[in-house]
């Protein structure tokens, strides 16, 4: 009987092949669920591409003490600032994509691939989108005492000299310094552009009437904003800030479908495991419906952004070829 079933497999050798992919194919599944079902089961950790006490890091603590809550264990964020956050990128894809290491991104993650050379990291291939987390526009603010009050005022004093109207940024290729690119383009302007080293400074120079205007996350206008140190004239979302009602928004001041924001967003090594995924997204999800977040958010005058994953990674596609593409034209270069 032994023999002859030798004999049956060595005259079609294909069905023992074809056995051993089922096998191996059944195997690699229930592997995976078996994963997914003792997951986690030690802490797991946020890198964050900025320095502690920024947006980017407010939000990661805020938004892991809840995640933590919801998956029973400890959520430890981890700073890894530098080279425009390449190198917390780094860190991700070559860690283990078990679900123990996650990154919160900003815009830069879409952005980098086409602003350095080479391209630090392919994003289709080497990173999980998980989830959205939120989103802050970007604004145009002047000093309190600036002559220019308003968007067309803005507008008219460019065109009259073209060239001449300097706009801090917080660096090249950031996310204001591209919308601010992006809103020169459509309207037709040339502004002189001013880069700094970080908002901070940015704002400073613009408050003591050494730049005219700059374009900033609302999050770090908002404070000086509030105290009448600095007159926002335009935000960059698609609707009026719930923090800032009284400002029209880009689009509505003449450039309809004009937006530029800056998300947040969880992201994971390459070949994370899809139940481990959709763990995660929804711990993030829970995370951002608590009113702690969303209160955080709307204090900065962002919006919480609920939905699936494929939310995500349609953002990721659309946002790097619009900010590639830009970044060509304008022969934009990191500092």
């Amino acid at each position: 009987m032994i023999q002859l079933f030798r004999r049956h497999l060595l005259r079609r050798p294909w069905l023992a092949v074809a056995g051993l992919l089922v096998l191996g194919t059944s195997l690699g599944i229930a592997t995976a669920a078996l994963a997914a079902d003792a997951y986690p089961s030690k802490p797991i950790k946020i890198l964050v591409g900025y320095s502690a006490g920024g947006a980017v890091d407010a939000i990661a603590r805020s938004v892991g003490l809840r995640m933590s809550a919801v998956l029973g264990q400890p959520v430890i964020v981890e700073n890894k600032p530098g080279a425009g956050t390449n190198i917390a990128v780094k860190s991700l894809i070559t860690s283990t994509p078990d679900g123990y290491t996650l990154l919160l991104a900003a815009n830069a993650l879409a952005v980098n691939p086409s602003l350095f050379e080479p391209a630090p990291y392919d994003l289709d291939r080497e990173v999980t989108p998980i989830s959205l987390v939120g989103r802050v526009p970007v604004v145009f603010a002047t000093s309190e005492g600036s002559a220019i009050k308003t968007l067309p005022e803005l507008i008219a004093a460019a065109k009259a000299k073209p060239g001449s109207l300097t706009v801090a940024t917080p660096g090249n290729g950031s996310t204001p310094h591209l919308a601010m690119e992006l809103f020169q383009h459509t309207a037709g302007l040339s502004l002189r552009h001013v880069p700094y080293k970080g908002g901070a400074q940015a704002i400073t120079d613009v408050m003591g009437g050494h730049v005219d205007v700059v374009a900033i996350n609302a999050l770090e206008a908002l404070p000086l904003a509030r105290a009448g140190k600095l007159k926002v004239l335009a935000v960059m979302s698609a609707e009026r800030s719930a923090v800032l009602p009284g400002v029209p928004t880009v689009a509505e001041s003449g450039y309809p479908g004009f937006e530029a924001s800056v998300w947040y967003g969880f992201v994971a090594p390459a070949g994370l495991p899809k139940p481990i995924i959709a763990k995660l997204h929804d711990a993030v999800q829970k995370a951002i419906a608590s009113p702690e977040v969303r209160d955080q958010l709307a204090a900065a005058g962002g919006i919480p952004l609920p939905g699936p994953t494929e939310q995500f990674e349609t953002l990721l596609k659309v946002d790097s070829a619009r900010y590639g593409k830009l970044i060509r034209d304008a022969h934009i270069k990191p500092d």
